[in-house]
């Protein structure tokens, strides 16, 4: 008779042999403790990092450069200058004088009357000289206003600094002075040519 006990396959026993692992094999490793968690807000932080490129992108289009007004001062600087130099006495103007004074004596050797010379002689000269400078005064009078009205017709609410502003109205005053000194001047009100004795 065989003796030989069989295990009993629901022995407890059995139970913690079939559950217990096998130590000869090695475990898996465990993932790390210490790496991020994927957050669902990644991708928002993405789009937060390219957020500050698309706010200048609107704001460059939604803002536009504005015009530095470099042609607005630079008018109003040539319009005093203008103004000064008219008063002062252009080289243009007295090039232009000499140039009829000249003509004056060739033409004062056909002169019969000594009005007819000093017209000849001297006033024509003082006439061109004259002339050229009022000219001189009223293109420094239209460029300064054109400085001064050119708000009104650009954009809304722009306005030149007012260092400009004031150099045009200098421009202006100068113009204004000048143009009525050499008016005078030219149709001998303020300074008529002498006469003398026939």
């Amino acid at each position: 008779m065989d003796t030989t006990k069989t295990a009993d396959p629901t022995a407890p026993e059995a139970d913690a042999a079939e559950d217990k692992p096998d130590t000869g094999t090695p475990a898996e490793p465990e993932a790390p403790t210490d790496a991020p968690a994927p957050s669902p807000d990644a991708p928002d932080a993405v789009a937060a990092e390219e957020e500050p490129e698309d706010l200048e992108a609107d704001e460059a289009d939604t803002f536009p450069e504005r015009p530095t007004g470099v042609g607005s001062a630079a008018s109003a600087v040539t319009a005093a200058g203008l103004g000064l130099i008219a008063l002062s006495g252009s080289w243009v103007a007295r090039v232009i004088g000499e140039r009829q004074t000249l003509i004056g004596q060739i033409e004062s050797a056909n002169a019969t009357t000594a009005k007819e010379k000093i017209a000849a002689l001297y006033g024509d000269a003082w006439h061109m000289t004259a002339l050229v400078n009022g000219l001189l005064s009223a293109l420094a009078l239209l460029l300064a206003a054109v400085v001064l009205a050119a708000p009104a017709f650009g954009a809304p609410g722009r306005a030149h600094p007012t260092w400009v502003r004031s150099v045009s109205w200098a421009a202006v005053a100068l113009g204004v002075l000048g143009v009525l000194l050499f008016a005078l001047m030219y149709f001998d009100l303020l300074v008529p040519l002498p006469t003398a004795s026939e």
